[in-house]
């Protein structure tokens, strides 16, 4: 199974509505804090190909977008097809 990576930020509500999503579905996911911490952002930015809202997620290197995309991915039933893709 892909790794699950979030970028996000204590004051959004879409990064706690994507976190809750995956929590939900008991799917293990690496959270990195953009707060305050301008490199990681812009690390961010670069990985997403330019995107600066958050949240950010990623499996493995595939990028999924922000929960929209996620909520799109989950509620299609793919979400577990994406995550075990090779």
């Amino acid at each position: 199974m892909k790794k699950i990576l979030i970028y996000s930020s204590s004051l959004c509500s879409y990064c706690k509505a994507a976190k809750n999503l995956l929590k939900q579905e008991n799917l293990k996911f690496e959270e990195i804090s953009v707060d305050n911490k301008p490199e990681i952002r812009e690390e961010m930015v670069k990985k997403s190909s330019g995107k600066k809202t958050v949240p950010q997620i990623f499996f493995d290197e595939y990028h999924v977008g922000g929960f929209d995309e996620l909520n799109n991915v989950y509620k299609n039933g793919s979400l577990l097809k994406k995550l075990d893709e090779r």
